[in-house]
């Protein structure tokens, strides 16, 4: 039998404000209500998931570099340090784990400074504009890619 996949879903800062902030953007549905579906459709998929949101860069990149060695793949909505983090982007590719990136809309349809993204180079892959459909194809391209 195979071991167990184990993912780090990733959640940058503001996304804990998901439901109430701009939910003309984001949508309505909570980061709660985010985790709890990944981590039902993780269980579905037979892998094991960690989720972690802060809006502090230390503490996203204190977790990707203790992934290491207690996770096989990252999935991570960055947030605005999307646009402005390379120290985030370093961390993760420091780390050398296939690294899916997510965004709730659209970024390529906002504003110039949103098209930018630090992470999107050392990602296996990007999904972006589904609403929090991203975050389960983000999950199930991930595992995909981690069982090849």
């Amino acid at each position: 039998m195979s071991k167990q996949l184990r993912v780090l879903a990733l959640h940058g800062p503001n996304l804990n404000m998901l439901g109430v902030r701009e939910p003309d953007v984001y949508g309505h549905t909570t980061l709660a209500q985010i985790d709890e579906a990944l981590a039902t459709q993780a269980g579905g998929l037979g892998c094991a998931l960690d989720c972690f949101q802060s809006n502090h860069e230390g503490e996203l990149i204190d977790r990707v570099q203790a992934a290491r060695t207690n996770a096989d793949g990252i999935l991570i909505n960055p947030g605005g340090f999307t646009h402005t983090s390379v120290a985030l982007r370093d961390a993760l590719a420091g780390v050398g784990l296939p690294v899916v990136e997510v965004h709730l809309s659209n970024v390529f349809a906002r504003e110039s400074f949103r098209q930018h993204s630090y992470i999107s180079g050392i990602a296996v892959g990007v999904i972006s504009g589904f609403g929090d459909d991203s975050y389960r194809l983000g999950l199930e391209a991930l595992v995909a890619h981690l069982r090849r």
